[in-house]
């Protein structure tokens, strides 16, 4: 084989992961899976797609190396096959924040409207829990939440929040924590808290940037 055959034969199989990336369907659907396992039903649910539809992108990314399925009974799980998809997600993101002009439009319009406060990284809230200095709130849905959150983060799902603000502390601080760094769910959660009077931020990015930082996890 020459060399020239051997480097295009090579940048073919990268390409595999590219075109696994090439979809905002699969996008989303490597979010959910990265929050804990789930069957093809359940993301199908939670990303909008139907059964036939989500079925196909998962095995586009389960081909492309970078999701792994299980069967238990008559279900498939779908869950990431490993940390580095995480990291290669986190990647484009930032990739795509520096370089694309439209992608920095959204995040004004939709995201910055709610929170301009920078948000709060990792290392110095995992510091600040360990003093007791702030409570931490996992917006996201109770099935996410039991499979993996930050120690000591209480689950109230955005929903929620209304109908339970007095079971909140308002002499701390509170940080609010999702998916990722652009999901919705934090920047909702922090602009409702505020309106009525409670001081709130954001985590930085979400559960799965913070596992992959090698920062602890508690599950239930």
């Amino acid at each position: 084989m020459s060399k020239n055959r051997f480097k295009h034969d090579l940048f073919v199989q990268f390409a595999r992961v590219g075109k696994a990336l090439s979809n905002a369907n699969r996008l989303a659907l490597l979010e959910f899976v990265a929050q804990s396992a789930r069957s093809v039903e359940q993301l199908a649910k939670v990303s909008g797609l139907s059964m036939a539809n989500a079925s196909q992108h998962l095995q586009e990314l389960r081909q492309a190396g970078l999701v792994t399925a299980r069967k238990e009974g008559l279900r498939v799980y779908y869950e990431l096959s490993g940390d580095d998809v995480i990291e290669l997600l986190d990647v484009v993101r930032r990739v795509a924040e520096d370089r694309i002009a439209e992608v920095q439009k959204l995040v004004r319009t939709y995201l910055t409207t709610k929170d301009a406060l920078e948000p709060i990284a990792a290392k110095e809230l995992l510091g600040r829990v360990r003093k007791g200095l702030v409570t931490v709130l996992d917006v996201r849905p109770s099935e996410e939440y039991e499979a993996g959150h930050l120690p000591g983060a209480v689950n109230i799902p955005l929903s929620e929040i209304e109908g339970r603000l007095g079971k909140l502390p308002k002499n701390k601080e509170i940080v609010a924590y999702c998916r990722g760094p652009y999901c919705v769910l934090a920047f909702e959660a922090v602009k409702l808290l505020r309106e009525h009077g409670f001081k709130a931020r954001r985590l930085q990015a979400g559960l799965p940037e913070w596992r992959t930082a090698g920062l602890p996890v508690e599950t239930i």
